[in-house]
């Protein structure tokens, strides 16, 4: 009888981790009334909503067992914005994620974008399909939808991986990237090419797996590993952590003036840098304000608090 209780809850283990899936995502769709006809069936987006919600959360994205509190926190909001033509809608997607510092039940924000580039067509009860060997599929336009939401979610598993390993995320950059060099293609879907803007999925991915941006890798790992992680045991050692991030930024800048992954990397994050340099001593204060004048240049008027 021991032996049977000891198989079914090693069974019941296995399953538990077995579905520990590595994202629990948020995904809410709003709809622009003004823009979307009344004659468009409101329910069809409550299905797809529930629909990309499995989508993200049920599929295993990487081989690693992830706990239950090391899963990772994202809200994903698709705007519908406009009717394209029948079934085929046009959207922006905001894409938030964070992670938690070490020892306490703070969430630190790791990615905060908002996608302006989203064309995708949706059927309710369409089956949501992607396969990141086959990214096209056969119809370009209903693939678009699961391969703008893979890559995003491959650059958040990034981001979260290289936050606690220098480099440890290089696998889902890469898989980003091929995600982005087998975009589907169709006239009316934009977002995957280098000449049609300076800030867009291309020129994020091609930044982080270009040598030339390596020391973002380095900035990351600073930044969380060895600063807002040790915060809880030492403030002024997690702050220097911080700084060294600054540090390694301002060395990218200047190698790589007006990159996107510059802009990225800053975007939701000026309140809490704020906060760990309002009690620096005036030393660090100063040093930190002047390169976030430099480098963040959009909330230079927020950083002038720390003056």
């Amino acid at each position: 009888m021991f032996k049977k209780i000891l198989l079914l809850a090693w069974i019941n283990s296995f399953i538990l981790f077995a579905n520990s899936q590595e994202i629990q995502a948020r995904l809410s769709i709003i709809v622009n009334k003004d823009k979307i006809s009344s004659q468009v069936d409101r329910k069809i987006f409550q299905t797809l909503q529930t629909t990309l919600t499995n989508f993200i959360n049920n599929r295993k994205w990487t081989n690693d067992v992830f706990q239950l509190s090391e899963k990772i926190q994202c809200n994903f909001l698709l705007n519908i914005n406009d009717v394209v033509s029948q079934n085929v809608y046009r959207a922006t997607l905001t894409v938030q994620a964070a992670r938690p510092a070490y020892n306490t039940s703070y969430q630190c924000p790791l990615i905060n974008y908002n996608d302006e580039n989203l064309v995708f067509r949706y059927l309710e009860f369409q089956p949501v399909e992607f396969n990141e060997n086959r990214v096209q599929g056969t119809d370009p336009l209903a693939s678009n939808l699961t391969a703008v939401l893979a890559y995003w979610v491959n650059i958040i598993l990034a981001f979260d991986y290289d936050s606690y390993s220098t480099r440890g995320g290089d696998a889902y950059f890469l898989k980003a990237q091929n995600i982005v060099n087998n975009a589907p293609e169709s006239r009316d879907i934009s977002g995957w090419k280098n000449f049609e803007s300076l800030r867009n999925r291309y020129w994020l991915s091609e930044n982080l797996n270009n040598n030339r941006f390596a020391l973002m890798h380095n900035a990351i790992y600073s930044y969380y590993r060895s600063g807002m992680d040790i915060f809880y045991e030492n403030e002024d050692e997690g702050r220097n952590g911080v700084l060294n991030c600054l540090n390694y930024l301002k060395t990218l800048d200047t190698e790589n003036p007006n990159s996107m992954i510059m802009q990225f990397f800053f975007q939701g994050k000026s309140a809490e840098l704020i906060k760990i340099f309002s009690k620096a001593n005036r030393e660090v204060k100063d040093r930190a304000l002047s390169l976030l004048l430099k480098l963040d240049v959009t909330n230079a008027r927020l950083y002038n608090e720390l003056k």
